[in-house]
């Protein structure tokens, strides 16, 4: 731990990550800063910092010279279940590491399912050699994304440059070279009429927990040239309602799904998912927050605010992302 405190102090408040390597980065990239896990009481004067993964609840509520929070997820709906969140700025985590982690993924998944991966694979255990000559073109191929921030920007351009038609909805309005932006209750329709594989990079909030639920599945197309339609949830698990998905792959309304988030995690042994013939599952790997990537950037926003300078990337707290 940094005991040099000739600047204000980092709380380092985290559930579920090992705090140590945060711990070592803070440190290593603020050495006129003290870091701690633990602030000196619930009124400590000398925090101004919080960089935070789950906080304990409370956590932040009464320390007075707070002046911004720090998400490690580019995801803020942990910081949000805090009932006693106080109103100070909250930034979220943008990095070209993470954003290229969660392309990689998706552009993985997408090709996956384009090129009937799963298919293959079950073959291969079977021992069936199985000769398919109606596998379609990219071109033929109009992948959807759901949400159009920085990783859903970023993973259409990359899905572009393969040969896939993309298309794209967000809550608002948003314009993305070669992608047709669809936005809004009155967009949506035809978004989910026009593609074939859903991607869903939408943050959490109380407009979108649980809209992955059957009413949305039953607008999307059965016209592609891959039947139903493929989802690849790697947003947040709140989106999705499970049963909803499992019932739409039984009944063949979803032909295929990867899910790399749940409602619960870790995902209970005795799920469903696990087994499921139509489900490829990964343990919320999508997109690692990695420390030296998303640690520097912190700390250069802290030293700039000290200046006088804004902060960016903040969190639209009505919009709640």
């Amino acid at each position: 731990m940094n005991k040099n405190t000739s600047k204000g102090r980092i709380l380092l408040s985290l559930t579920g990550l090992d705090p140590d390597v945060w711990m070592r980065e803070l440190t290593r990239r603020a050495p006129e800063r003290a870091v701690v896990f633990e602030p000196d009481g619930e009124a400590d004067a000398s925090i101004e910092y919080a960089v935070v993964w789950k906080p304990k609840p409370g956590a932040l509520a009464k320390l007075p010279n707070l002046k911004a929070i720090f998400s490690i997820g580019a995801g803020v709906d942990h910081v949000f279940s805090d009932p006693d969140l106080p109103d100070v700025p909250i930034v979220r985590a943008v990095s070209e590491d993470l954003t290229a982690r969660m392309s990689e993924f998706v552009v993985w998944q997408v090709l996956d399912h384009h090129r009937l991966g799963p298919r293959y694979r079950k073959q291969q255990v079977e021992r069936i050699w199985e000769e398919d000559r109606s596998q379609p073109a990219a071109s033929e191929i109009t992948v959807g994304i759901m949400g159009l921030g920085e990783l859903g920007t970023d993973a259409a351009a990359k899905l572009r440059c393969i040969g896939f038609n993309v298309s794209g909805w967000s809550r608002t309005p948003k314009s993305v070279d070669g992608v047709t932006c669809h936005a809004g209750a009155d967009g949506l329709g035809p978004f989910l009429a026009g593609a074939d594989i859903f991607v869903v990079l939408l943050p959490l909030t109380p407009d979108t927990r649980e809209i992955l639920a059957k009413d949305l599945f039953a607008r999307m197309t059965r016209r592609g040239p891959l039947g139903a339609p493929i989802l690849i949830n790697a947003g947040r698990g709140g989106l999705q309602n499970e049963a909803d998905i499992l019932a739409a792959l039984d009944s063949g309304q979803l032909s295929a799904a990867t899910l790399d988030v749940f409602q619960q995690e870790p995902l209970a042994t005795d799920s469903p998912f696990w087994t499921h013939p139509k489900v490829t599952l990964t343990p919320h790997a999508a997109a690692t927050s990695v420390p030296i990537s998303l640690i520097a950037p912190m700390v250069t926003q802290m030293e700039a605010h000290d200046r006088g300078e804004p902060l960016v990337n903040l969190v639209d707290r009505k919009a709640g992302y």
